[in-house]
């Protein structure tokens, strides 16, 4: 057994849940703020319709950094797979 395998075993965690958490919700825009105690993340939906928040996360300094550790880890995991990703440019995100 691989380590990564090891590590996925150990890192089981069973998650109860209902189902309109279970489908997830989509957002194209992050806003994070954040102060010496917390960083609140802001999850939102760009639309013609209008900007929309569909989720906000609060955590702590020290989860923020293991979240940014973890996203950094899977980033690199993804693209060694699937080849790397070109980053687009922040330019004109207007609805047409």
């Amino acid at each position: 057994m691989t380590d990564h395998a090891k590590m996925e075993q150990a890192q089981s965690v069973q998650i109860n849940t209902n189902d309109e958490m279970m489908r997830g919700r989509y957002a194209n825009t992050l806003l994070v703020n954040h102060s010496s105690e917390e960083f609140i993340l802001d999850w939102l939906l760009n639309s013609p319709s209008g900007t929309h928040l569909t989720s906000r996360i609060i955590v702590s300094p020290a989860h923020m950094k293991r979240i940014i550790e973890t996203l950094h880890s899977n980033l690199a995991q993804y693209e060694q797979k699937f080849g790397a990703i070109e980053a687009v440019s922040s330019g004109d995100r207007k609805f047409h």
